[in-house]
């Protein structure tokens, strides 16, 4: 009774740390010869982060992370539009992190390997296809070797081998036209050192929060993302997360943007070195589950990075992958029942990210309507009506508090198959 998992990413990790947790044989198959951090930062919402206390990871996650407590949409003359409270000060239970993904990963895969033993993870070992055969699955390898167990899952990210084989004529992601430079940079703390900000429009906007805790001359790590929108048929289509950039190539476009609570063209020449790739999906697929193999994460719902949503719902989906489990064993049906149960919302979220119905939808309103120049935000848009989208888009993407708050843990304490 054992469970492929094709990919050592935050999805199979966290997978591995589930299975482990409920007594389910797995193996995770990871392409590169060495897990390595790789990524800057991400935000893990509420809902995702209990799953990671109910997998008893609080202490980790502390060690590695920022707890976010405001989120906040400004104007590219740096005008406040809309300012909420995050995690428990917004009244979660549980609360949000900023983290590195790169140090999230790794320590998953340090968990992982203290709990589930060193044995549970074969490195080199680039998934190609999967068989379904009489009595389970068959993970193939780039190598040739051929592996049998009983399901297959699929979370081998946005360039899926797997998905590939299920969908053969969908080709490369599909590119919007924006290209994002990433990075970070060790600077005095901003609006109290816990807060994430979203500043300017959907054709150049920054995306900024921290990743460390000030130290004791108040100066912490900054994450932050540039964006700037090109024509889509342009050929500027790179896909390389280690790929350097040029400041130059986008600095001139923020060299205004000099408030009195951030610098941002500081902020750009205070990095080390700056990450650049395009913001990609893919269409959604109306079938994830082919007899006892799935998809998970990326490799099922790759996502535009709005609404601190990707890594997020990897988690999710790692957790109810395990619930189903131990509500169908380990079976095609437990599969089947996590598609269920995940592809309409995750659909939902991708399509709502990509329309520009996410929460930084209200950037360009503002912009549109007048510029980003305001004295009094309700004049342009009423408060009301921005605190009601931001309430939207939480309740699509699992995480309004009233719901979540109340709604009963996806795996119970001590649940064992």
């Amino acid at each position: 009774m054992t469970i492929l998992i094709a990919g050592g990413g935050i999805a199979g990790l966290t997978l591995g740390l589930t299975l482990h947790q409920i007594g389910v044989p797995f193996h995770i198959y990871e392409a590169t010869a060495e897990i390595k951090p790789m990524g800057v930062g991400i935000n893990l919402q509420p809902n995702a982060v209990r799953e990671l206390l109910d997998l008893d990871l609080a202490d980790e996650l502390d060690a590695i992370g920022v707890k976010t407590q405001q989120y906040g949409f400004y104007s590219k003359l740096g005008k406040t539009i809309w300012e909420e409270p995050r995690g428990t000060w917004a009244g979660y239970s549980w609360p949000q992190y900023s983290v590195h993904r790169g140090e999230l990963q790794m320590m998953l895969y340090r968990v992982l390997l203290e709990r589930a033993g060193p044995g549970c993870i074969t490195t080199g070992a680039r998934a190609s296809s999967f068989e379904n055969t009489e009595t389970g699955a068959t993970l193939l390898l780039a190598d040739g070797r051929r592996i049998d167990g009983d399901l297959v899952i699929a979370a081998d990210g946005i360039h899926s081998a797997l998905r590939a084989q299920i969908a053969p004529s969908e080709g490369a992601p599909v590119w919007n036209g924006r290209i994002l430079w990433r990075a970070t940079t060790r600077t005095k703390a901003m609006l109290g050192g816990a807060a994430m900000v979203m500043i300017g429009h959907d054709h150049v906007r920054l995306v900024a929060y921290p990743i460390s805790k000030p130290d004791e001359n108040g100066i912490a790590t900054l994450n932050w993302i540039a964006e700037k929108s090109f024509d889509p048929s342009s050929p500027w289509k790179k896909e390389d997360w280690n790929r350097a950039a040029d400041i130059n190539d986008f600095l001139p476009d923020f060299a205004d943007w000099q408030f009195d609570w951030i610098d941002v063209p500081a902020l750009i020449k205070g990095a080390e070195v700056v990450y650049e790739y395009p913001m990609v999906d893919r269409d959604p697929l109306d079938q994830w589950t082919f007899g006892n193999m799935t998809l998970m994460g990326d490799a099922a719902h790759p996502t535009y990075p709005v609404g601190s949503n990707g890594a997020g719902q990897a988690i999710i989906d790692a957790r109810v992958i395990g619930a189903r489990i131990l509500q169908h064993g380990v079976t095609a049906a437990a599969l089947q029942a996590f598609e269920d149960e995940i592809r309409p919302v995750a659909t939902g979220v991708g399509l709502a990210n990509r329309s520009g119905n996410g929460p930084d939808g209200v950037l360009q309103r503002v912009e549109d309507l007048c510029g980003g120049d305001f004295d009094d935000i309700d004049s342009i848009i009423p408060v009301a009506d921005l605190a009601a989208h931001a309430e939207k888009y939480k309740a699509l993407a699992g995480f309004s508090i009233e719901t979540l708050n109340a709604k009963p843990s996806i795996i119970a304490g001590g649940a064992h198959v």
